[in-house]
């Protein structure tokens, strides 16, 4: 079944809770993070994966330092929450475990930081293969859950000769019905994470949509990013309005631009430049920072009323999926290292680069190769 034929959201459902209007947010807390074994993964086997990803996060987290000097001491582990879909881009014959929010959970977990990610697979093969893939990645099961009756999720995925992806979502897929129980939320809120991060998708449906909404509300002192992928029959923009009104920081492709605007053309002052719609969104949504990705353009930055623009890195693109998820997952990372909006734009599209050129959307790669990219002389 296509995305959205049973899953959009009632407009009034959208405006909830106090409604979608933008709410001034407190600046998040500081917090320090030791990571421990998740009190579920109580197996020789699981423990004996969690030492090897703590010794692994310490080596990542050094390899960071050569990037920032001046900054080396703020690379320390954080704890993220990453809520959404996970599924199989089945990609002509081949499949690749993805989904947006996973990948990004991946990529982070690869950057060196603890990562819990919260979703449901099915009872199924590709449910099984997903749970062994985030093994090998290093990520946590605790909170992924087995659902009986609906099928791991799939998209559909044909990549243009540009190696950018068109997607055709198949729903109802068990990442709709995530749950957790009171003592899971508590156990995963404790401690706080540093970063919460969410997407559209997954939040059509309701049960993932109360889930997402009561761990920010229990969470509060966490920074949310909100990485808005819009999927054709996905979204509404009463939902679009509520998720952004949610963000600390924000990040969209240049598509996404246009239809924002044209989304909210009714409520907004027509944009004219890239520039003006990061200032005025930012200063409605009272955002910490906005990005833009451009495709072979690089991106553009809005943080502390600074705005850059940082020029692609040129690489062969075998596939852009889950290049932006890695360009978030090292947005986060330099933001939360207090770099400079230039430095953070710099590294996200060395990181995105390097994943765009190799098949599948969590490929293996590391810092090292992305340092190495050079800008065309």
């Amino acid at each position: 079944m296509p995305c959205g034929s049973r899953h959009g959201l009632e407009s009034k459902r959208q405006l909830h809770r106090g409604g979608a209007e933008t709410r001034r947010k407190s600046k998040p807390k500081t917090h320090t993070y030791h990571p421990s074994l998740c009190s579920r993964a109580g197996s020789d086997t699981e423990a004996r994966r969690k030492s090897k990803s703590r010794a692994d996060t310490e080596g990542r987290v050094e390899e960071q330092r050569s990037y920032k000097d001046q900054n080396a001491s703020a690379l320390t582990t954080m704890k993220i929450i990453s809520i959404g879909e996970v599924l199989w881009d089945v990609i002509g014959d081949e499949e690749h475990p993805g989904g947006a929010p996973f990948n990004f959970a991946a990529h982070a977990r690869r950057l060196g930081h603890e990562v819990f990610f919260v979703s449901a697979v099915g009872k199924d093969l590709r449910g099984e293969k997903i749970l062994d893939s985030m093994a090998e990645t290093g990520l946590s099961t605790c909170y992924v859950r087995s659902v009986k009756n609906q099928p791991t999720g799939v998209v559909t995925v044909t990549v243009d000769s540009s190696g950018q992806p068109d997607y055709v979502i198949h729903r109802p897929a068990a990442y709709d019905f995530p749950r957790l129980t009171q003592p899971e939320v508590e156990e995963l809120l404790s401690p706080l994470p540093i970063w919460i991060y969410y997407g559209t998708l997954q939040q059509t449906s309701s049960a993932a949509h109360d889930l997402t909404m009561s761990l920010l509300r229990s969470g509060r002192d966490a920074r949310r990013f909100y990485d808005v992928n819009l999927r054709r029959g996905c979204y509404t923009p009463e939902l679009v309005r509520e998720l952004m009104a949610e963000a600390t920081v924000i990040k969209l492709n240049q598509q996404e631009v246009g239809e924002i605007a044209n989304m909210f053309g009714d409520s907004y002052p027509a944009v004219s430049t890239l520039e003006d719609f990061c200032r005025r969104y930012t200063a409605q949504f009272e955002w910490e920072a906005i990005c833009v990705t451009r495709g072979d353009q690089g991106c553009a930055v809005l943080m502390g009323g600074r705005y850059v623009e940082s020029p692609a890195y040129p690489v062969r693109v075998i596939d852009a999926v889950g290049a932006g998820d890695a360009f978030s997952a090292a947005f986060v990372h330099g933001f939360s290292a207090n770099w400079e909006p230039a430095e953070i734009a710099d590294f996200a599209n060395r990181v995105g680069a390097v994943v765009a050129s190799r098949p599948g959307a969590i490929p293996n790669w590391t810092t090292e190769e992305a340092l190495q990219l050079k800008q065309k002389e």
